[in-house]
């Protein structure tokens, strides 16, 4: 009897489309924040360490060195809500609060998590104010990088 609980998977004849870039919802200590209109990220880096076997001189090998997680850059709408600036401001007074966020992929609908990536021990490491113009009609958008120790896909 063939599983129906799980979506389809990839495969010659099965057509499965990717998942829309608009529906997702961002996690911050298990409280979901809204209006966010763009997240960049996140990313993973691992450094390559180059050696050659001893009398092989005609082959480099590679093996993983250091990993690196680049940060995530939250663009959101500009409201009267400062939670998200009271958290960088603790960082600028030196007393870094790390939290953990977590990005979830919805799906088509919206209504279910198809994907969830848990950015462990974030806080706040660049913020950029919305640009203002007075002649202009757009949204102010603020952005806010989060540098992270661990990334764990759940």
């Amino acid at each position: 009897m063939a599983d129906t609980t799980q979506p389809p998977s990839a495969q010659p004849g099965n057509v499965v489309d990717p998942y829309r870039a608009y529906n997702f919802k961002l996690v911050i200590q298990n409280v979901v924040q809204g209006h966010f209109t763009q997240v960049e990220g996140p990313g993973i880096r691992i450094d390559r360490i180059l050696f050659r076997e001893g009398g092989e001189n005609s082959a480099v090998r590679a093996i993983p060195g250091r990993v690196e997680y680049t940060p995530v850059t939250l663009r959101y709408g500009l409201t009267d809500s400062t939670e998200l600036l009271r958290w960088l401001f603790t960082a600028v007074e030196g007393r870094v609060e790390r939290r953990n966020v977590s990005l979830a992929m919805l799906d088509d609908a919206g209504a279910t998590e198809v994907r969830r990536w848990n950015l462990l021990g974030a806080w706040p490491c660049d913020w950029f104010g919305a640009p203002l113009d007075a002649l202009g009609k757009e949204l102010a958008i603020e952005c806010l990088s989060l540098a992270y120790d661990r990334l764990e896909l759940e």
